[in-house]
């Protein structure tokens, strides 16, 4: 074969095969007497037959927009936390680091969504009202304490019951007062 077939033609010019036959059958090929195509000759031949105005444009290849550092690291965390060798910061990841590290995240996703279908996992918003509730039963239960136990103590010590009652009173309200100041954090 002296030239190119219609396969080589076509991803020489640029071009779908339907396009170089069709190309062949109007003539603005130039052929070898075996059948193949001259690729000098058929782009001159082309470029000067072909219409320019009904070219399609040639579609410029995307260009790809480079990683975040944070993208980066995020994967190089996830491959480190399952003992997966990872890439050193600053140098590239290659595909297949990242694609591992893809699907650690999908996996550990899934295992904390089993997990919370089998009520192992709350959310966040649900263990902060359950413990708030908690708290507010807790205090409820000390503010109540000492009505219910003023008496008893007075009689068991021989003092006055309403005395009793304010001095238990004021001390268990200054100590839920110091327990108010305990925040807690879930981060």
């Amino acid at each position: 074969m002296q030239g190119m077939s219609e396969r080589q033609y076509a991803a020489h010019a640029g071009v779908s095969r339907g396009a170089v036959q069709k190309a062949k059958l109007a003539g603005r090929l130039v052929l070898h007497s075996d059948g193949s195509i001259d690729a000098q000759g058929s782009d001159t031949r082309r470029a000067a037959l072909t219409d320019p105005a009904r070219q399609r444009p040639s579609l410029p290849r995307p260009r790809l927009k480079p990683v975040p550092e944070a993208a980066v690291a995020a994967v190089g965390e996830t491959l480190r936390e399952q003992g997966l060798s990872a890439p050193a910061v600053g140098s590239s990841t290659t595909f297949l680091q990242a694609r591992t590290a893809n699907e650690v995240l999908k996996a550990q996703e899934r295992r904390l969504k089993l997990q919370k279908l089998k009520g192992e996992l709350v959310s966040l918003d649900r263990a902060r009202i359950l413990l708030f509730r908690l708290a507010r039963q807790e205090r409820d239960a000390w503010v109540n304490w000492p009505g219910r136990v003023a008496a008893l103590l007075a009689a068991e010590l021989g003092v006055d019951a309403a005395v009793m009652h304010r001095a238990l009173e004021s001390h268990v309200r200054a100590h839920l007062g110091e327990l108010a100041d305990v925040r807690t954090d879930f981060k």
